[in-house]
């Protein structure tokens, strides 16, 4: 519920109420709450990644029909009813149904993505701490006040550093914002570093958060949590001495893993089996 209201969807509240009865208990009404919950978590970034608008007037329509179909349903079948709806959605993160889209791949920064952008890495950034055995910071990394975060470029405004990759201008500027070329930090990192080449940026990098740091060659070394949770979960960090078009590229795939992991529908059954 927390996380879908850092993205202002103004129809939680009577989606979430939708399922819940007088005769609930607590407990019940808890999962029942979780559950739908989860469902906006996943419809929000499905819907984010492929450009698709999340306002009222384009998302009430959809809303009010989930809650007639789930109105005072039983966890078992409010569950059942929710992963079907998200089966049935026509985008995730591989794009979109009529294939005009594609999801994760093709998402990156620009005015309307801001929002979204910077909530997905302080998910990522988030995740991969709790699953390393450090404590999660997401209300540290979206916090306003001077000490707040910022998007980074891990490539500086410099296209002609890389003038052996690209031959146009304009592919470099591409590139540079998409997601997987972008690090959630904090306002006085940018400011002192974000200019600088990568390899000089790199050493800076080890002393923020796990997601920045996943970049380091030592971040791979004496740190037993990280090392534990890629093992377990098969996502390809590696660190980068340099940062070339194809670095940008794998860490876009393994953004794509990540979300893929985040908003995993199997959340809403776990929270019904419990």
């Amino acid at each position: 519920m927390y996380y879908n209201a850092r993205c202002d969807f103004t129809l939680q509240y009577p989606l979430l109420l939708a399922p819940l009865l007088p005769a609930d208990d607590e407990y019940t009404i808890d999962r029942k709450l979780r559950m739908v919950a989860s469902f906006i978590d996943i419809l929000i970034a499905r819907r984010a990644v492929n450009y698709l608008t999340l306002s009222y007037s384009a998302m009430s329509y959809t809303a009010f029909n989930i809650i007639k179909d789930i109105r005072g349903k039983p966890v078992a079948a409010l569950a059942k009813n929710l992963i079907k709806r998200l089966n049935e959605l026509d985008c995730d993160f591989n794009g979109t149904k009529d294939k005009n889209r594609s999801g994760m791949a093709d998402f990156g920064l620009n005015q309307w993505s801001k929002r979204y952008i910077f909530w997905m890495l302080a998910r990522f950034t988030d995740y991969i701490e709790r699953m390393s055995g450090v404590s999660g910071k997401f209300p540290e990394y979206v916090a306003g006040g001077a000490q707040r975060f910022e998007i980074e470029h891990i490539w500086a405004a410099h296209p002609e550093r890389f003038n052996e990759e690209f031959k146009d201008e304009n592919d470099f500027w591409a590139y540079r914002d998409s997601i997987g070329g972008l690090l959630l930090l904090p306002k006085k990192f940018n400011a002192s570093y974000g200019d600088l080449p990568y390899k000089k940026k790199l050493p800076h990098y080890y002393g923020q958060n796990l997601l920045a740091k996943s970049l380091h060659p030592n971040c791979y070394e004496h740190n037993p949590g990280f090392i534990k949770f890629l093992k377990q979960s098969g996502l390809a960090f590696t660190p980068c001495t340099d940062f070339q078009l194809d670095d940008l590229i794998k860490r876009q795939k393994i953004y794509k893993l990540l979300a893929e992991r985040i908003w995993d529908p199997i959340r809403i059954n776990e929270i019904a089996e419990r």
